[in-house]
This record gives C-alpha cells, sequence and structure tokens, in this order.
C-alpha cells in the first residue's frame, strides 16, 4: 500500500489500539492505518499519546508540529534506524574542511540560483544568472556564498509583481509576513523545510551537519541547506498557482500578530496544491522511469550519500523540464 502525507487541521487527539492509530475529535474518531501514513504534519493542538509515539516510531513515521498561526514549532524525528558512523564521519570530514564545506556549500546556492532562472524563465523573465554564478565563484568564505545566495533571492524576487496578477508582493518580509505573499511564502518554506526532514530521516545522512548554514543546537540545519535547491519549485511554483488561478483570495488571510497569516481556508487550499505539487511525476532522465517531485529530494540525499562516500561528485538538482 502506497504511503502518503497527513494532514491534520483541527485539534485533537492522536491515539492507538493495538497496531492503529485514531485522530479523534469534537466529529468523532477515525482510523489512520499505520502502513499508510509516510508522515503526519499537524496544524492544530494535537495531544499524542506514548502508546502512539511508539508505533510511530517504530514505523520509522516522522511528526511535524505547527503552532496556530501556521509557525514550524518542531518535529517528532523518530529513532534513526539507519545509523552509519561511517557516513557520519565523512560528513563531518567534509564539514570540518574548508574546500570541501565550500564546494558543497556553494552547489547549493548553484543549484538554487539555476532553479531561480528556470521558474522565470517560464514567465520569459531574464535573470542575472551569469553574473551571480560569477560571484559565487569568487566567493572565498561561506558568509560571502551566502551573501550571493540573498543578492539572488532579492532579485528573483523582485520579479514577482511581474508574475503574480492578484496580489502585491513588494518586498520579502518576515516576522510577521506583511502580506498576502509573503505569508504564503513563510508557510511554504516551513512546510518544505519539514518535507525535506522527512527525506533526510530515511537515508544515513545525518540532519544537523549543514554546510551553507550554520550548524547550531535544536535545528536541523541540513534540511534547510537542502530546501534552497527546491524553493522555486515547490514553494514559489504552488504561490503562483494558487494566485494566478484565484484558488486563492482575500479571504483566505487574516491580519494577527501585526502582520499578515493564511486563514484555516488559505491554509487547507496552500497545502492540497503543495501536496499535489508533491505528488506530481516527472520522468527522470537518469533513472528513465517516473519520480514524484518529492522523491527529488530524495534522490538529492541519496547524491550527497554517494558524494561523501567519494562514489560520485555531487551536482545539484535543477529543473531540465
Amino acid at each position: 500500500m502506497k504511503k502518503r502525507n497527513y494532514y491534520i487541521l483541527s485539534d485533537g487527539h492522536l491515539k492507538r489500539h493495538e497496531n492503529t492509530i485514531y485522530f479523534e475529535n469534537k466529529d468523532g474518531k477515525r482510523p489512520i492505518p499505520i502502513n499508510t501514513i509516510y508522515a503526519i504534519y499537524s496544524f492544530g493542538s494535537l495531544t499524542v499519546t506514548s502508546q502512539s509515539l511508539s508505533l510511530l516510531a517504530k514505523e520509522g513515521v516522522s511528526v511535524h508540529f505547527f503552532n496556530r498561526h501556521g509557525f514550524y514549532t518542531g518535529s517528532f524525528y523518530p529513532r534513526e534506524t539507519l545509523i552509519s558512523g561511517d557516513m557520519t564521519v565523512k560528513q563531518v570530514q567534509h564539514h570540518l574542511e574548508d574546500k570541501e564545506r565550500m564546494y558543497i556549500a556553494k552547489a547549493f546556492v548553484e543549484g538554487s540560483v539555476r532553479n531561480m532562472e528556470k521558474v522565470l524563465s517560464y514567465y520569459d523573465i531574464d535573470f542575472n544568472t551569469d553574473e551571480f554564478l560569477g560571484m559565487l565563484y569568487d566567493a572565498g568564505n561561506i558568509p560571502e556564498v551566502m551573501g550571493v545566495e540573498a543578492s539572488a533571492r532579492t532579485e528573483y524576487y523582485s520579479h514577482f509583481d511581474g508574475i503574480l496578477k492578484h496580489f502585491k508582493f513588494e518586498r520579502r518580509t518576515r516576522m510577521p509576513p506583511e502580506n498576502e505573499v509573503n505569508a504564503m511564502i513563510s508557510f511554504g518554506n516551513s512546510l518544505l523545510y519539514s518535507t525535506v526532514l522527512s527525506e533526510i530521516y530515511n537515508t544515513q545522512l545525518n540532519p544537523t551537519i549543514s554546510f551553507l548554514h550554520e550548524p547550531a543546537e535544536r535545528r536541523f540545519s541540513l534540511a534547510l541547506d537542502i530546501a534552497e535547491i527546491f524553493k522555486p519549485l515547490l514553494v514559489d511554483r504552488t504561490i503562483f498557482h494558487l494566485v494566478n488561478k484565484r484558488i486563492i483570495n482575500e479571504d483566505d488571510f487574516t491580519g494577527e500578530l501585526n502582520g499578515v497569516l493564511l486563514s484555516d481556508s488559505g491554509r487547507r487550499k496552500f497545502i492540497s496544491a503543495y501536496n499535489e505539487k508533491l505528488n506530481t511525476t516527472i520522468k527522470h532522465r537518469s533513472l528513465m522511469r517516473n519520480v514524484s517531485y518529492q522523491r527529488l529530494i530524495r534522490l538529492e540525499c541519496y547524491k550527497l550519500v554517494k558524494h561523501f562516500l567519494g562514489v560520485t561528485k555531487y551536482r545539484p538538482f535543477v529543473i531540465w523540464w
């Protein structure tokens, strides 16, 4: 049976009876077959019993928690079963060696910049890819690499108002987002971070050892690194689709925390479109079979594993269609 993501949008409880998980709220109780769960995303107040967590951990199911405003608050990351001390040592070595770390960090930014170009080219908008890649080549340390990524994204965002038909973007704002488009970007980026974390879990990679973002306490920074590559494909294209098809409108937002946030209806629409995007398939050029966009993230993790093992030099994912 194919596994899928479950999105819980209301308050409730996760309970276990024998080997089945049940979600219970004011509307009733429904079973969620454990063998159909890939990951759970919770956006309400969720109480999870220890028996449920035990079963979810046994089956390797991650649970991602968001507060009622849609901000990511944390994840239940089950005990890892694909532990590899050799892989962890090699991943750490690549982080500690300046040359190796710079290569991977620059590759993440290169993939991000090239995917920004791909998204803009769909709308016949030129992007200064060569200029940014030249700056990236000249960057001598991680802060300079981060600076190139920030400059590229600033120019990339400056074109959004030429793409979006019904909302104004103007500029990137966070904490809180100042308008509807910023609210969707923040929410989408949080979703993507969680999705990448679920994919990392299913590999031998250590999610706390990163290369572009600095490793820090209480965060899985490798998920931030890999998410940079996929934001244009999975988050930004979802926003363009929702806005330009008039699927989402002003009624799907609410003014809170001195900013603009997605309302319950807005979150439902965004999650539906985002999940549809994850399940979209494309014929893989090397594998010669259809793979989902979500699977592309796992394949990116595998490419990093091969790089650390010295099998194949890592090259970032770039949209090829």
